[in-house]
């Protein structure tokens, strides 16, 4: 568990399950190596190995933002299944100490994909 200050705890974990994000009715990303984020009151992120994701799926954007506890984030549309939404997915690539272990990883608005399945394998 990390602080960054006290009030503000993050803590990222192994996520035990499966994790698959679809979109359009086809799977772009399917892991079993993914790791969940807690932050505050925030729910929980899943946070997807890059490897992990189908690389065809996935084309940056020109949005940023600024996170006081992880860092810069940079953004991407997500393409499958002949649908296309943008800023989707973001990803932390040089994050801050506390948040180390998300480095090389993408995350998924659940509002903004099919669904965000987590199973047990």
């Amino acid at each position: 568990m990390t602080s960054a200050p006290s009030q503000h705890a993050i803590s990222i974990e192994a996520e035990p399950g499966r994790v698959r994000v679809m979109l359009g009715g086809v799977a772009i990303a399917d892991s079993t190596r993914a790791l969940v984020l807690r932050e505050g009151r925030l729910p929980p992120v899943h946070y997807v190995p890059r490897e992990d994701v189908d690389a065809g799926a996935i084309s940056r954007t020109a949005h940023r933002s600024h996170c006081p506890f992880k860092g810069d984030a940079s953004y991407f549309a997500l393409s499958g299944g002949g649908v296309t939404v943008e800023n989707a997915a973001w990803s932390y690539e040089q994050p801050f100490p506390a948040a180390a272990a998300i480095r090389g990883h993408l995350a998924f608005y659940a509002n903004k994909v099919d669904v965000i399945e987590v199973s047990n394998g």
